[in-house]
């Protein structure tokens, strides 16, 4: 809860929701939470509702969660959507999860983002290279190649209320691959994905700061489900005192 007390006065606040989480199984990385600050809002005598939404859970042998809703002083940003994998589509949200790869044509599509919140996920592609999860500065990527690394995260975005510094918050997860040699990238707390026949295991996003989990590019549903957990969100208040 927020209270304010004495007297009402604006406010400047930065909403960012949980990210997704990535897949196991040839998968894409996750969305990152949507992302929103807005300035100049008022705020009255009163206590205030503050949510800020969880990361999404990875899932024990296959697909994970998609990220929770945070909310505050009128403003909600959505959970960022979980990625997609060998057997299923990528969901939306605040950004949208990285598509899962595939064996065969069509490709697995990037899901959507939601306007002034975040962006799309990349595509995944054949011969089980994962897309890159959307984040809010930027889309997810698509794999160049068979031997590439998975999809890198779509960027993240500056702020700088928490401490007066700029964090980059909100980045996508990277994609898993199976074959390639290095790690797909990822920023704003997003995870990078596995790589290397899974030697290397994907990564969680980090906490408070809605990024989407890395996927993993396992040739079969193994328990990554710690590796691949999206990042909480974040509720950040500035105020004059």
């Amino acid at each position: 809860t927020f209270t304010v007390s004495g007297k009402a006065g604006t406010v400047d606040i930065m909403v960012v929701a949980g990210g997704g989480a990535g897949a196991n199984y040839h998968g894409g990385g996750g969305g990152a939470g949507g992302m929103q600050i807005v300035t100049g809002v008022t705020a009255s005598i009163q206590g205030h509702t503050i949510t800020v939404g969880a990361g999404g859970a990875g899932g024990f042998s296959s697909l994970g969660a998609s990220g929770v809703d945070s909310s505050g002083l009128g403003t909600t940003s959505l959970g960022g959507g979980r990625s997609g994998n060998i057997g299923a589509v990528s969901l939306s949200g605040g950004s949208g999860g990285g598509g899962g790869a595939t064996t065969t044509s069509p490709i697995s599509l990037g899901a959507a983002g939601t306007a002034g919140q975040g962006h799309a996920g990349g595509n995944g592609a054949q011969n089980h290279v994962g897309g890159g999860g959307g984040g809010k500065g930027a889309v997810g990527s698509a794999p160049p190649s068979y031997n590439s690394p998975g999809g890198a995260g779509g960027t993240g975005y500056n702020n700088d209320y928490k401490t007066g510094s700029n964090i980059m918050y909100a980045g996508g997860g990277g994609g898993g691959t199976w074959v390639g040699t290095s790690a797909s990238t990822a920023t704003g707390g997003g995870g990078q994905g596995s790589y290397n026949q899974n030697t290397n295991p994907p990564v969680a996003a980090l906490v408070n700061t809605g990024g989407g989990g890395g996927g993993s590019g396992a040739q079969s549903q193994v328990n990554h489900s710690v590796q691949t957990t999206g990042g909480s969100g974040i509720i950040v208040i500035r105020y004059l005192i």
